[in-house]
């Protein structure tokens, strides 16, 4: 059987595995528990070179055994030294990872001594070697991950109220201890069954990059599992065929990109995109909605004070153009993109001097946005014991910020029990109640 025929088997395995390193390093990293699987590949690396050591083999299952018993060691010291000792969890997991990692490094330069060490390709653990599994090893990883995703299937529920309310799960009377026992152990078991793709060095990506990823995408543990799973597979996948990929591109020859860092890699893309493009907590996303929210204040800001300076002069609210500025706490560049919306809305006109005017709709908005305003200082004042002089600013946080259906509701309430300075007749739409404070001043409107 020829290397490209055994590529799409090799693939497949690695998707798989990568899928399930997807859904049960999510479980780690809901647990709080993201380095548990690193610890554990650094501390497997004793155990592959003294299980070679010992046994002058190189067979997986032999491998896997030695490194699953060291691992579950480094896993036994992670745990005690905090317990035993002043030292805090996270120096712990520093310890046992680099000293296990040390002694790991140390046999395998042994066992590269030996007359059949060069070709013992232990090396290949660190930075993982896809190239040298068998069609055993495949079929392994396929078994691995159908158990492991067939048991998350299985105690979805009761996984799912240990990650998120673990002390309510023990008052219920759940096995909380042999459910983390059974989460570690699942971490345990794909770490070392993943070793040879990935490598120790790598391993920890393939556990932690599909969920913070997910996360991105959804709040649901349902969905964040699934799009785990499929982020984890994808990686892998294309990890494994990047060299493909690359020589069908390029029409250079295979061999030169090394699959373990391509998986890692890929991961990183997903990630990326997915910090940037995300719909809700992307940076894009976030962006947009800051600046949206920022011009729908300042908006909001610049109608008031237009329809305010109309009230103080007596009559048409025409304003130049700095002085708005400096009633308006808001940077240039906003100010100037909202007065440009508002007059592409058909709310303000400018004259040839900078003087800025309402128009009847820039009016009737302005009249509205100044109601609600003051309905809310009223409120305030009647209902929270605020003075009147110290209303402003919090009214206008909760204009802001709070349903605008609350207005027909504020107002009907302020009218039923007749905190509102004029009889309810009085309040139809588009009345706006007196002010109760003189006006602000240039520090109440920062």
């Amino acid at each position: 059987m020829n290397a490209e025929s055994v590529v799409p088997k090799i693939a497949a395995g690695a998707a798989l595995l990568g899928a399930t390193g997807g859904v049960v390093g999510a479980f780690a990293v809901l647990r709080r528990r993201s380095l548990l699987g690193d610890t554990l590949a650094h501390a497997a690396l004793p155990g592959i070179c003294i299980a070679h050591l010992l046994l002058a083999t190189r067979d997986l299952w032999a491998l896997s055994v030695g490194a699953l018993l060291a691992g579950l060691l480094g896993v036994v010291c992670v745990t005690a030294i905090p317990k035993w000792t002043r030292t805090r969890e996270d120096a712990a997991l520093g310890l046992v990872l680099s000293t296990f990692f040390g002694v790991g490094v140390v046999l395998l330069s042994i066992a590269q001594q030996r007359p059949t060490g060069a070709q013992a390709g232990l090396d290949s653990f660190l930075f993982g070697e896809v190239a040298a599994l068998r069609g055993r090893d495949v079929r392994v990883l396929a078994v691995v991950a159908a158990v492991s995703l067939a048991a998350t299937a299985v105690f979805f529920k009761e996984l799912k109220l240990l990650c998120f309310d673990e002390g309510f799960a023990a008052a219920q009377g759940w096995p909380t201890y042999t459910l983390d026992l059974a989460v570690m152990s699942g971490v345990a078991l794909v770490t070392i069954v993943c070793l040879p793709v990935c490598g120790v060095v790598l391993m920890a990506a393939v556990l932690i990059f599909p969920c913070v990823t997910a996360r991105y995408w959804s709040n649901r543990l349902g969905v964040v599992l699934l799009l785990s799973a499929v982020l984890g597979a994808a990686a892998a996948a294309l990890g494994v065929l990047s060299d493909q990929i690359e020589a069908a591109l390029f029409t250079a020859s295979p061999g030169g990109l090394p699959p373990g860092p391509m998986i890692v890699l890929v991961s990183g893309l997903f990630f990326a995109a997915s910090l940037l493009a995300a719909p809700e907590r992307g940076l894009i996303a976030r962006g947009v909605q800051t600046l949206r929210t920022r011009v729908e204040v300042v908006t909001d800001h610049v109608l008031r004070e237009m329809y305010e300076f109309g009230e103080e002069t007596g009559g048409q609210a025409n304003i130049p153009g700095r002085q708005l500025a400096a009633r308006v706490s808001s940077d240039p560049l906003t100010l100037r993109l909202v007065l440009a919306l508002m007059r592409w809305r058909g709310w303000l006109e400018a004259d040839a001097g900078g003087t800025l005017r309402l128009t009847p709709s820039g009016g009737t908005e302005a009249a509205g946005v100044t109601r609600t305003h003051r309905l809310w200082e009223i409120f305030l004042v009647s209902r929270a014991d605020i003075a009147a002089d110290h209303a402003h600013r919090p009214a206008d946080e909760l204009e802001h910020f709070l349903p605008r259906t609350l207005v027909a509701e504020l107002e009907a309430e302020l009218a039923r029990t007749g905190r509102l300075p004029q009889p309810a007749a009085a309040t139809a739409a588009g009345h706006v109640p007196p002010s109760l404070h003189a006006p602000a001043t240039t520090e109440d409107r920062a």
